[in-house]
C-alpha cells in the first residue's frame, strides 16, 4: 500500500470519474500515511457515493478514530454494523471507542469479537476444539486453563485478575511466554505454569486472560486495584540501587526514561518518541535519567549532550526482573505507553505515561489519572503529534 498506489487511484478518479470503491480504498490507504484530511476527504465522498457498503463506513470511522472523533466514530461502526451484522472488524472497533468512552457492559461483551476478526488463529491448538470457555462459575477441584493471549502490556494489567480466578478455580493452570512468567507466577493460586503446547496438563476449560473483565463485569467503579500486585526481586532490587549511590549525584532525584516501544507494534508510529524531543526534561538541574531497555533506540544516545546525567543502562536488563528491580530503585519513570508503563503502574511506582491524541483505548479520556494504576499519571497531546505540548505539561509537573 505505497504512494504510488495512491497516485494510481487518484488518477483513475481522473480518468474514471468519482468510482466509489477508490475512494473507499483512498480513505484507509491516505489513513495509514496518517494523512487525516485526505483520508477524511474521500472517506465522505465513499459514503456518499456507496450508502449501503459497510466497507465505506467502517473505513471512514477508522479515520473518525483517529482523529479522535469518538462520537462520529461509533456512529459509522454502528452504521456499517446496520448493514453488516456479522462485520468482525467494526464489532471490534465499536467495542475499542467504547472502552475509551468507560462504556465498559457494552466494550467488554463487543472485545469478545476479537476472536473473530480476519487472520485471527484459534487459541487452543488442534484436538482442543471441544474443550469449553469458561463462564465464571466455580470449578471445584477441575483444572482451569488461563492463557496470556496478548501482549506484555496486556497481561500485566490483567494479571490483577487471576486471584479472583483461582477464588473460584483452585487448580488453576496459566499459559503464557517465559518471558512474562516472572510476573504472572507471582499472582496467588496458580498452581501449574507452561510457556508451549504439548507441555499443557489436563484442563476442563479455558479462558483467555484478556476475557477477565468481561467475565468478572468489570466497570469504573470496580477494577481490581490491589497495588502493588507484583514485586521486584530483593536481591536485584539492593544490587541495582546500590549501583545508583555510586553513579548518582546525591541530591539528584532518579528519573526512569522509556521515549520508544517496540518498533512492529501497529501504533508505534504515534507512540514513540525521539530522544531529542525530551529536551527541556534533559536540560533540567538536579535530575539524573536512567534509560531503560528498548529496542533499537537506546543508539539515540549516542548523540546526547543535556545538562542532565543520562546512564544507560538498557543493554543490562536481561528480562523483566532486571527491569523491575531497576524501577524499585527510581524516584521517578517517564515512558511512552509500553509494557514498562505497565509495569511500574502494577508495583505502584510513581510514573508519568505519555499519550499520543489517538491513543490505546485503556487510557480513557481527558483524564490525567487512570482508575488501573492509582500511582501512574497520563500526559496527553493537545493535538496529533503535537509532543511539545505534552512536554510542557510534563516539565511543569515533574
Amino acid at each position: 500500500m505505497s504512494v504510488e498506489h495512491i497516485a494510481e487511484l487518484e488518477r483513475a478518479i481522473v480518468l474514471e470519474g468519482s468510482v466509489a470503491v477508490h475512494h473507499i480504498d483512498l480513505c484507509e490507504l491516505y489513513r495509514r500515511q496518517a494523512r487525516l484530511e485526505d483520508a477524511l476527504r474521500h472517506g465522505l465522498r465513499g459514503v456518499v457515493l456507496a450508502p449501503d457498503n459497510p466497507d465505506a463506513h467502517y473505513n471512514l470511522g477508522l479515520v473518525y478514530t483517529d482523529r479522535v472523533e469518538i462520537d462520529l466514530a461509533a456512529a459509522a461502526m454502528k452504521r456499517a454494523l446496520l448493514l453488516d451484522p456479522n462485520k468482525a472488524t467494526a464489532h471490534f472497533e465499536l467495542a475499542e471507542l467504547q472502552l475509551l468512552a468507560g462504556q465498559f457492559e457494552a466494550g467488554w461483551r463487543g472485545y469478545e469479537w476479537r476472536w473473530k476478526l480476519p487472520g485471527v488463529k484459534p487459541l487452543l491448538p488442534p484436538g482442543f476444539e471441544c474443550v469449553p470457555l469458561w463462564n465464571g462459575q466455580p470449578m471445584g477441584d477441575r483444572p482451569l486453563l488461563l492463557i496470556a493471549d496478548q501482549g506484555f502490556g496486556d497481561t500485566i494489567q490483567f494479571a490483577r485478575y487471576i486471584p479472583l480466578v483461582a477464588a473460584r478455580c483452585p487448580n488453576l493452570i496459566v499459559a503464557g511466554s517465559s518471558e512474562i512468567q516472572p510476573i504472572v507466577c507471582q499472582q496467588p493460586g496458580i498452581t501449574h505454569y507452561f510457556s508451549h503446547w504439548g507441555q499443557q496438563p489436563r484442563f476442563d476449560e479455558y479462558c483467555p486472560l484478556s476475557s477477565l473483565p468481561f467475565v468478572f463485569g468489570t466497570n469504573l467503579s470496580n477494577i481490581p486495584a490491589r497495588i502493588p500486585y507484583i514485586r521486584a526481586n530483593a536481591q536485584k532490587a539492593a544490587y541495582w540501587r546500590g549501583r545508583l549511590n555510586m553513579l548518582v549525584p546525591d541530591g539528584y532525584r532518579r528519573i526512569g526514561l522509556v521515549w520508544a516501544g517496540r518498533p512492529t507494534h501497529r501504533n508505534d508510529f504515534n507512540r514513540s518518541i525521539p530522544l531529542q524531543t525530551f529536551a527541556p526534561l534533559l536540560k533540567r538541574a538536579g535530575i539524573a535519567f536512567v534509560a531503560l531497555r528498548m529496542e533499537g533506540a537506546l543508539a539515540q544516545i549516542g548523540s546526547y549532550f543535556g545538562r542532565a546525567p543520562l546512564f544507560n543502562f538498557g543493554a543490562e536488563l536481561a528480562d523483566f526482573n532486571d527491569t523491575m528491580a531497576v524501577i524499585d530503585a527510581l524516584d521517578h519513570l517517564i515512558t511512552v505507553d509500553t509494557s514498562v508503563a505497565h509495569l511500574a503502574g502494577a508495583m505502584g511506582k510513581p510514573a508519568s505515561v505519555l499519550l499520543s491524541h489517538a491513543h490505546d483505548w485503556r487510557w480513557l479520556m481527558n483524564r490525567i489519572d487512570t482508575p488501573w494504576y492509582p500511582t501512574v499519571k497520563l500526559v496527553r497531546q493537545d493535538s496529533t503529534g503535537d509532543w511539545a505540548s505534552a512536554m510542557r505539561k510534563l516539565n511543569n509537573t515533574l
